[in-house]
């Protein structure tokens, strides 16, 4: 195979004719100059094996990703050379109108994918985008930019989605959301799971548990085989956040779950958060340094809403009292206990405080909420994974929502693969109580949630007066309508999760007025 060397490579890229955008200029930052340029490209199998995606949505530009994967299950596949891979967005579905046009570097150091950051692109509408190495072309992906910061918006239609365990079921969830009018897609963690195969579902892991990072790689690629996660991942832009399961379940910072040392879970976390911005349109801002990664973020569209995107792992303290389901000890209300570490809480606080959006939402893990599972007078019973472990942390959000009244607080939550929907009370021991905000949490793609489980919530409704829904039973996504004057989601579930051909339908809608927090049914 033909070689030109990287050096001379990167003179010639400075040639304006040779780029039109700032993706190859990342390629080239980010690549080892170790790795010889390969002039000609010919591949086992197809590369796009994975397909395409976009995500991180501006209102001048979006970041477009592919992985070159011709043997995506076995480490990719592909040399350890560097290969020039050809981007363009077009504004048709045909590509015959191409606005926007490029070249990247697709290196082995990033397990061969690309991070394209669009710019220049008009605000609130659609784009079409493909790849090209050598003679090989992918899918056509669909792309939208976010409203204008300065525009009037009317509406916005948005999904959020989470927990999409490949070994319990199928994507069917998936398939019916392509169907969706939406302009974007939110995942909010449990992307992958890091267990290893288990009897009794419909398919299976890929290999054991994965430590890494080749394991990494290769289980997120086992999910991006999915036919209906990619379709998903190609009709819409994505922005994403992760939970637990995308390392370690219930992993605290750098506190693993399991004994092990902290070096080796260092090395562990860095693994796997390479191999998450490997397969995720994420912008460079979000590159991992070791076991470090940059991944709160705020999108804006227009005046109507904005998403605050948490990260609620990388800087929580240790949960409480061993963790688990099981009453409240002192370090629950420790006051120094934190899901979010002082710096991303300071840049929540300040963003809610200068935002001019309709809506402001708060996209995150794990339940804010209280609920205690309990129904009795007796002590207390409360998952202390969540916000329920850090009762201070919690208090100071509320406190703020109450205090300083950002416009229509609306926290949006996956985590706990059931459908739930609370009033965000500053006390939620008293009924009376102020409501600051609304949460809804979404269930699972594809997750359990455990059905000898559903009874004992179901009998501690009563008890837990703000919170307005429950349903353990069904899986799916939330389908939400914003317009200036109302907020309204659509619980969204499918029939099975082992058939191929499961139906959608609508199992709960609930509306949030301007200026009146809480939902009500719709």
């Amino acid at each position: 195979m033909e070689l030109i060397d990287s050096d001379l490579l990167s003179n010639r890229c400075k040639r304006r004719n040779f780029l039109l955008g700032a993706g190859f200029f990342t390629g080239l930052a980010v690549t080892s100059q170790w790795h010889p340029v390969s002039a000609k490209s010919r591949f086992s199998n197809y590369p796009f094996s994975l397909g395409v995606a976009s995500g991180d949505p501006l209102p001048d530009g979006v970041v477009l990703w592919t992985r070159l994967a011709p043997d995506p299950l076995y480490g990719g596949g592909m040399p350890l050379r560097n290969f020039v891979v050809q981007w363009r967005v077009a504004v048709d579905e045909k590509m015959k109108k191409v606005v926007r046009r490029g070249k990247t570097l697709a290196s082995p150091d990033l397990a061969h994918s690309v991070h394209v950051d669009v710019r220049g692109l008009e605000p609130d509408r659609w784009y079409w985008y493909q790849f090209q190495v050598g003679n090989e072309v992918s899918a056509i992906g669909r792309t939208r930019t976010a409203g204008s910061l300065f525009n009037s918006i009317k509406k916005l239609n948005f999904a959020f989605v989470s927990c999409q365990d490949w070994q319990n079921g199928y994507y069917t969830a998936y398939q019916h959301l392509v169907d969706e009018e939406l302009d974007l897609v939110v995942h909010l963690g449990d992307y992958i799971y890091e267990y290893g195969p288990e009897s009794g579902g419909p398919r299976q892991h890929n290999s054991p548990e994965i430590v890494t990072l080749n394991d990494y790689r290769n289980r997120h690629a086992l999910y991006k085989t999915d036919k209906n996660l990619q379709a998903a991942h190609a009709a819409f832009p994505w922005i994403v956040t992760w939970d637990d399961h995308e390392v370690e379940n219930n992993y605290a910072n750098l506190i693993p779950e399991e004994n092990q040392s902290q070096q080796a879970f260092v090395t562990r976390r860095a693994n796997a958060y390479q191999a998450y911005y490997e397969h995720m349109p994420l912008r460079r801002s979000s590159l991992p340094s070791g076991p470090n990664m940059q991944l709160y973020r705020r999108f804006t569209y227009g005046n109507l809403a904005e998403f605050n995107v948490l990260d609620t792992r990388q800087y929580r303290t240790d949960q409480p009292c061993d963790d688990g389901l099981k009453p409240r000890c002192s370090q629950a209300f420790d006051v120094n206990a934190t899901m979010t570490g002082q710096e991303q809480q300071q840049w929540l606080f300040d963003g809610l405080d200068k935002s001019r959006s309709r809506w402001n939402v708060i996209a995150q893990q794990t339940m804010l909420a209280q609920y205690d599972f309990n129904p009795s007078p007796d002590a207390g019973l409360f998952n202390l994974d969540q916000w329920d472990g850090y009762v201070a942390a919690r208090n100071r959000l509320l406190s703020f929502l109450n205090q300083r009244q950002p416009s229509n607080p609306v926290v949006i939550t996956g985590d706990i693969h059931s459908s739930w929907v609370h009033d965000l009370k500053v006390d939620f021991t008293k009924p009376a109580s102020a409501i600051v905000g609304t949460e809804f949490v979404g269930t699972s793609v594809t997750s359990d949630f455990p059905t000898n489980f559903i009874a004992p919530v179901q009998a501690a409704l009563g008890s837990n007066p703000h919170t307005k829904f429950f349903d353990g039973a069904f899986r799916g996504y939330v389908r939400c309508n914003l317009t200036p004057e109302r907020w309204q989601s659509d619980y969204r579930v499918v029939s099975s999760i082992v058939d191929l051909n499961a139906s959608v339908s609508t199992l709960a809608s609930f509306v949030v007025e301007n200026g009146q927090p809480g939902a009500q049914r719709a």
